[in-house]
């Protein structure tokens, strides 16, 4: 990370952006070409391993990707609060981020398919729901094992012009 002065290593910055974040930016490669679709999420801990679960269709193209090549990155940001200056480049956003790096693969058992759906429904609304196999049977699930990750702050400047 460039801007070490913007890093966000404390627990619970991070936790603040996992929980704040609503829309989560996946990134995959597609036969050597990007390809990044934004995604409700949710996520769980597994020990220190960090997992973050998302849900769509039984078929298209996130799906085959991911059949064919498992590295994926995340982006999440919430927080954002545009600011202005006297001068153009004094202009900006303060705001939290989080980039994270791992292997997605697709969720077979409806067991998993459960405790993620649990997941991301708590992440979006802070509240539990409960899921049975006939329900899960009709969505795909998809699971990010997040290898390595870093977060960042950048607050608003002391002064701002409003």
């Amino acid at each position: 990370m460039r801007r070490r002065d913007r890093e966000a290593t404390e627990h619970s910055e991070i936790m603040h952006i996992l929980d704040s974040g609503k829309v989560l930016h996946l990134g995959l490669v597609d036969q050597g070409k990007p390809y990044i679709v934004p995604m409700n999420y949710g996520y769980v801990f597994e020990g220190e391993k960090l997992v973050f679960y998302l849900h769509g269709a039984l078929e298209g193209r996130k799906l085959d990707i991911i059949r064919n090549n498992s590295d994926c990155c995340v982006q999440i940001e919430c927080d954002v609060q545009p600011f202005s200056g006297k001068v153009a480049c004094q202009y900006g956003c303060s705001y939290y981020s989080f980039d994270g790096f791992g292997t997605a693969k697709i969720v077979e058992t409806p067991k998993e398919k459960i405790r993620a759906l649990r997941a991301l429904m708590k992440t979006q609304t802070g509240m539990d729901f409960e899921f049975n196999e006939k329900l899960v049977s009709i969505v795909s699930v998809i699971r990010i094992d997040c290898d390595y990750y870093t977060a960042k702050h950048r607050p608003l400047p002391v002064n701002p012009v409003v």
